[in-house]
């Protein structure tokens, strides 16, 4: 909204010119237009050497689809991203930058609002973090392991010290059993380590069937006052999906849920459509949305950033493999799962596409 007893064209481009973000405006040829401070900042160039120009004629080289752009934001409309884009400007100076573009209509004709900042500085932090992470959730995965590991190593090798000088028949078969019964524990402990080895078995039917099977089953085990609420878009068509692996990741999450919620509390299930949902590297498509939210305390924050790694968990006698097979039964149906927790609220988020 504008006062128009305030405003004036002189404000509005000192608005824009004053905008730390690069802000450019390309024709439908991708001729540049308009360009406030902060781009020339950004490329290193004047007005003069901007305007008018074509917008491969600004760098040296760069990776920034404008294809995907044309046909997204320019053709259909729709707003475009790309989050590391590399450049090479006229001066030779390497960057990644972060794009965003958005179609104008003004006056008949047809813009693109481009609007881009360089993210250099943004990535190396990501990329530390990450590696912090990942050493973390590295060294709990071996803690973990290790754990997992001595107890039937230890009772494999006493064992097998019995059997070495044991002459009663029966008692060799004794210890015989029990170095099979912990070979198999730790056998178990590596196929439960490489997630499910068997493929989907996938066909059309209704989600909400599964996830009413959910609700009964996570009734049955509800004894702490928890109140689920069930918000289901009955328009949801049938979709091609594993219903018992998909029905696996939900009743896993609604029990994480549960355990979380020991004093009482309420989970939701909702089920949406998404008409403009983006994974990573992947073009926007629909998707169904599955959400399974609560009102606990929210997720450890030092174990947040690696939720989904095996061996991962701050519940006493969990296995930290749950959510690691989750999504990996999630990945199967090339869909997508996330999590967003702060105290008081817990939601992971489930996609899955719709089949073409």
């Amino acid at each position: 909204m504008i006062n128009n007893k305030n405003f004036s064209p002189e404000l509005l481009d000192a608005i824009w010119q004053n905008q730390t973000t690069a802000i450019m405006l390309l024709d439908k040829n991708f001729t540049v237009v308009y360009a406030n401070t902060s781009t020339s900042e950004l490329l290193g160039l004047g007005n003069k050497r901007l305007l008018d120009q074509p917008f491969d004629s600004l760098f040296n080289y760069h990776s920034i689809d404008l294809q995907r752009i044309e046909q997204y934001s320019l053709v259909e409309g729709v707003d475009c991203q790309q989050h590391r884009a590399d450049v090479v400007f006229s001066d030779s100076r390497h960057a990644k930058v972060a794009v965003s573009t958005r179609q104008i209509k003004f006056n008949g004709s047809l813009y693109i609002l481009f609007e881009w900042r360089q993210t250099d500085d943004e990535i190396k932090h990501d990329q530390a973090s990450n590696q912090m992470h990942q050493y973390q959730a590295a060294r709990n995965l071996i803690r973990g392991l290790a754990h997992e590991i001595k107890n039937p190593l230890g009772g494999i090798r006493g064992a097998a010290q019995l059997l070495q000088y044991e002459v009663d028949q029966q008692e060799r078969d004794q210890c015989a059993e029990l170095i099979i019964e912990q070979a198999d524990r730790l056998r178990e402990l590596v196929d439960r380590l490489l997630g499910p080895n068997q493929l989907p078995q996938k066909s059309y039917g209704n989600i909400h069937q599964s996830l009413e099977s959910v609700a009964r089953l996570s009734t049955l085990d509800n004894c702490s006052n928890i109140s689920l609420v069930k918000d289901y878009d009955p328009s949801i068509p049938d979709v091609y999906i594993d219903q018992g692996k998909i029905q696996q990741v939900v009743l896993n999450i609604v029990r994480n849920a549960q355990q979380a919620l020991v004093d009482g509390g309420e989970i939701t299930i909702k089920t949406r459509i998404n008409h403009q949902h983006r994974r990573p590297g992947k073009a926007p498509k629909k998707a169904l949305l599955i959400q399974i939210s609560d009102n606990g305390p929210g997720i450890d924050p030092s174990v947040r950033e690696t939720l989904f790694y095996p061996m991962i968990t701050n519940k006493e006698g969990g296995s930290g493999l749950g959510l690691s097979i989750a999504q990996t039964l999630i990945d199967q149906h090339d869909g997508y799962i996330e999590c967003d927790s702060w105290p008081g609220h817990t939601e992971f988020n489930i996609y899955l596409p719709f089949a073409d």
